[in-house]
């Protein structure tokens, strides 16, 4: 359920202004609305402090500890890791351009360039040239000493005459030494290289002040979240003015609250206007709150006004899934695996999300057993069945079946949310309009079933769903009002319109019913990969199928939790909430409150 907010407008003495921002703190309800926006944010150094900490708190979150905690202040700390961070980045680069430019070097072996200053000083000076393979031997000079092979048919040679030029072939380039040799450029990649690791172990040693460096975040976001709050309201020398939005609930008793605090204030509550948007605070039945974990991992939150679908999602997004992980096995382990971690999964604050795994997993397993696929072996037998509760014979029926089941889904769960849509609408003539959509998705699947799956559409219902739903659709879909006065000015231009909208509104409702053919696609394809790795380890030896199964069905169990992001969520957040109207353009219920320490 959505929460029913109201604006609420305190007043208070001037004087009084920090008492009363650390009652609204300590009381966590009100959401402040700044008077300017452009004015109420925190300070720049304050939030380039939060920055710097912010991401040195995510590099040392994956840091493996080590050695003491230096004596270093928090703010030391995030800098140095920072520097570090910078300096490996840096380092790296140079070590990928010294390795590639020994592997330019190979033609010089690892000679150095002083013992080439060495020779010349006593005398002998080395010329290199690239000959042609064939033109060595034409080389005149005291010593001709083939170094090693050039591309193009040539080799590179080392010359020296005394007393003079040596006569080479006119074919001959010169070849001038190199600006570095091999042995000093690995005599820099070893410096750099144990740099690194000295940066690694102090950034191992830094990981232990952790819990200071979150402390200190922590402090930070509150001196931010107290500029931020007191730039918001509107003052002048005697009185301090702040809006904002509280739970309607919760509007009586905040000027008792205010009074017990000590605060003097005057406290004015007011319905929310038509053209405001409030934040929106969503109270979750308890059965449906592992859908606020899923809700905040996508960063979606609905608008005050549209519709509280956690509960729709929390049916929905279990039974999709099911039928595209379809099978026992696979099921047992998303419900063994947050068993096992959910203590973990606590502590990180997902918490939310391993039960809505589990429940995946409960239905995944009931589905699983009904199909008597387990790792994708039949398990009909050691249930003591003849076959599977849900049987079919031949893959072509297996994907029939499973289609015939994903388009019956598809149409519960798109004309569900035209009902819904028609139940808000109620008792304006629009409602007509919704009811209208559900019986045209009907007839929708009925012509699904006849293009997929060659099902008859004469003989059925279908036709005349599609005509009734698509009448009362062109009709009542986007009925406005134009005054009870003249009622035939105001039919007709709702015909206009809604023949105008019906055409790409129909072809989306095909669309939307077809997509819900990836639960067909993703259960058949999942079954087909578990089966094949099965087979590809019967035909090994005994020790060697054991990897074959481990891997491959992990993979399997990796690529259903994507399918499950990628098409399970999909169906929920675009199908479904485009038919209901959801524009997901909220902003969540934040009140201004104590920021507690993060510190472990």
């Amino acid at each position: 359920m959505i929460v029913t907010m109201s604006k609420i407008y305190i007043v208070a003495h001037k004087a009084d202004r920090d008492r009363l921002l650390e009652a609204l703190r300590d009381l966590a309800v009100v959401h402040l609305k700044p008077v300017d926006a452009d004015r109420a944010v925190a300070d720049a150094e304050t939030t380039a402090a939060l920055d710097r900490l912010g991401r040195a708190i995510q590099i040392l979150e994956g840091t493996p500890l080590a050695g003491e905690a230096p004596d270093v202040s928090p703010s030391e700390a995030a800098e140095e890791v920072l520097r570090i961070q910078r300096d490996a980045a840096e380092r790296t680069g140079r070590l990928n351009l010294l390795h590639r430019l020994t592997r330019q070097l190979a033609l010089w072996g690892d000679v150095r360039l002083e013992q080439f200053e060495t020779l010349r000083q006593a005398g002998i000076d080395v010329k290199f040239f690239a000959v042609p393979t064939r033109q060595v031997a034409r080389i005149q000079a005291e010593c001709v000493q083939p170094i090693a092979p050039m591309p193009g048919k040539r080799v590179l040679v080392a010359v020296i005459q005394r007393g003079g030029q040596p006569r080479v072939p006119e074919s001959a380039e010169p070849v001038p030494l190199p600006a570095r040799d091999r042995p000093s450029i690995r005599d820099e990649a070893r410096r750099i290289d144990a740099a690194i690791k000295a940066d690694a172990q102090r950034l191992s040693a830094l990981a232990r002040l952790l819990g200071a460096l979150r402390k200190r975040r922590a402090a930070l976001r509150q001196q931010a979240g107290w500029t931020v709050a007191t730039r918001s309201a509107l003052a002048d020398r005697h009185l301090y003015a702040l809006q904002g939005w509280v739970p309607e609930e919760k509007v009586a008793d905040l000027a008792a609250a205010l009074e017990t605090e000590g605060v003097e204030a005057a406290v004015q509550g007011a319905p929310v206007a038509a053209a405001e948007e409030p934040p929106t605070l969503i109270k979750y039945p308890r059965w449906a709150r592992p859908m606020k974990g899923l809700f905040e991992v996508l960063g979606t939150v609905p608008g005050y006004r549209e519709f509280d679908v956690a509960a729709a999602f929390m049916i929905a997004l279990p039974i999709f899934s099911a039928i595209m992980i379809s099978d026992a096995g696979y099921g047992l382990l998303y419900l063994v695996l947050p068993a096992l971690l959910y203590k973990k999964m606590k502590a990180a604050g997902v918490e939310l999300l391993g039960q809505l795994v589990l429940v995946i997993g409960v239905l995944s397993l009931v589905w699983g057993i009904l199909t008597a696929s387990f790792f994708g072996f039949d398990i009909s037998g050691w249930m003591g069945l003849d076959r599977p509760l849900i049987t079919v014979n031949t893959l072509k029926q297996n994907m029939d079946f499973l289609m015939r089941v994903s388009f019956i889904l598809a149409a519960i769960h798109l004309s569900a949310a035209h009902l819904w849509r028609a139940r808000n609408n109620f008792p304006k003539p629009r409602f007509l309009g919704e009811i209208g959509w559900a019986l045209f998705l009907w007839g929708m699947y009925g012509v699904v079933k006849m293009l997929l799956l060659e099902d008859p559409l004469t003989g059925t219902a279908y036709p005349y769903l599609l005509i009734a739903g698509g009448a009362m659709a062109v009709l009542f879909g986007g009925w406005q009002s134009r005054g009870t006065w003249n009622i035939i000015k105001t039919l007709g231009a709702n015909l206009g319109l809604g023949i105008a909208n019906f055409p790409l509104s129909a072809i989306g409702t095909l669309g939307d019913t077809i997509s819900y053919v990836r639960l067909m696609a993703l259960g058949v394809a999942s079954t087909a990969l578990a089966v094949a790795f099965n087979d590809m380890a019967a035909g090994l030896p005994f020790p060697a199928g054991i990897p074959v199964l481990v891997i491959g069905h992990a993979m399997n169990v990796a690529l259903s939790v994507v399918a499950l992001l990628a098409h399970g969520v999909r169906l929920n957040v675009l199908e479904f909430s485009n038919n209901l109207g959801m524009q997901w353009s909220g902003y969540p219920y934040n009140p201004f409150s104590t920021i507690r320490s993060e510190e472990n």
